[in-house]
């Protein structure tokens, strides 16, 4: 599989150094949408694409977005309007049970353990070392960043942002577009577009879209 890894910034290699490691994949390359002039760098010695030149490799590649906003969905419209097909990438030091699902365009970095009877939406991003209990749902481009904790029947919503070492207890839903922050502990169900901090959590703001 060659690949195409959607961003230039610092997540970008990481993400690229998660699929390098899987047998199988080849990355081709980086794909920038905001500033062309990157276009004549590299990028870990790869190629800088720009997204209306990508066309022509919508058959021979794949993608994958590698912004860890949930933001992230705008790019992915842009690529998915070339009609490109999308990898979905598990790290081989990954654990994602036989009976869970991880939809398309999702990565799974390493150290992820991903319980029984869950379902991992598309364009998901379960960072390094992310725990996610049975039968939890999380929603489309979802970020669960490193050390994040979700435990057993919960429900995160769509472009919902699950901050470094936060927990969510169990039987907990936590709304879409909203934001648990770094080391924050969810022990009550969390509303749409809010964000939550500390242990408990608690509302710190409202109408928001995500991070």
């Amino acid at each position: 599989m060659k690949l195409l890894v959607l961003g230039t910034r610092t997540f970008a290699p990481e993400i690229a150094d998660v699929a390098s490691e899987i047998d199988g994949v080849e990355v081709a390359g980086f794909v920038e949408n905001m500033d062309r002039g990157k276009c004549s760098e590299t990028l870990e010695g790869l190629p800088i694409f720009w997204i209306d030149d990508i066309a022509p490799m919508r058959d021979s590649h794949f993608a994958v977005a590698a912004l860890g906003t949930t933001s992230r969905s705008r790019f992915i419209d842009q690529v998915e309007a070339l009609r490109f097909r999308f990898a979905t990438l598990v790290h081989p030091t990954a654990r994602i049970s036989s009976n869970s699902t991880v939809g398309e365009g999702s990565v799974v970095c390493p150290g992820v353990i991903v319980a029984t009877r869950t379902t991992i939406g598309r364009h998901v991003i379960l960072n390094r070392g992310a725990m996610i209990g049975h039968h939890t749902s999380v929603g489309d481009y979802c970020s669960i960043m490193p050390g994040a904790n979700v435990a057993g029947a919960c429900s995160i919503g769509p472009s919902t942002y699950i901050g470094m070492g936060a927990l969510v207890l169990d039987h907990r839903t936590v709304g879409s577009h909203s934001v648990v922050g770094a080391g924050s502990v969810v022990t009550r169900d969390v509303s749409d577009n809010v964000q939550v901090i500390g242990s408990p959590a608690r509302v710190v703001k409202e109408n928001i879209e995500g991070r």
